[in-house]
């Protein structure tokens, strides 16, 4: 299956049942989307730790007045149909209010950055 997916509706799904945590397989890619999520504001602090066994992280998730932080995440490029996009074709979400997470090959950016940083890349999902 697809990590990405899984831990984006996890987070997706815990936050509107109003958890406080959500835990996730641990890879690279997985920690870097969710070390930006909390650099930007959408989740709070990652914790690193192991459970059965096998290395897992917590994400703790934010909701302001038991609304939400996280309201929608639409996952773009999928295994089945990856989705590229250069540096003049990333465009705002939710005029700002959104996210744009592009895997480049500076790294996991956000729209804004990667627009600041002139690249583009696989863009990997929007959330708002």
């Amino acid at each position: 299956m697809d990590p990405v997916s899984n831990m984006l509706t996890g987070m997706k799904n815990a936050n509107r049942a109003l958890r406080d945590v959500v835990v996730v397989p641990e890879s690279k890619l997985c920690l870097a989307i969710a070390q930006k999520l909390s650099k930007e504001g959408f989740v709070g602090a990652i914790t690193k730790k192991s459970r059965r066994g096998r290395p897992v992280f917590e994400v703790s998730l934010i909701a302001v007045d038991r609304i939400p932080k996280i309201n929608e995440v639409v996952r773009i490029s999928k295994p089945s149909r990856r989705m590229y996009a250069g540096a003049q074709d990333i465009r705002s979400i939710k005029n700002g209010k959104g996210l744009l997470v592009l895997s480049t090959p500076k790294g996991i950016l956000t729209d804004k950055e990667a627009r600041k940083e002139h690249v583009g890349g696989e863009v990997l999902f929007s959330i708002w």
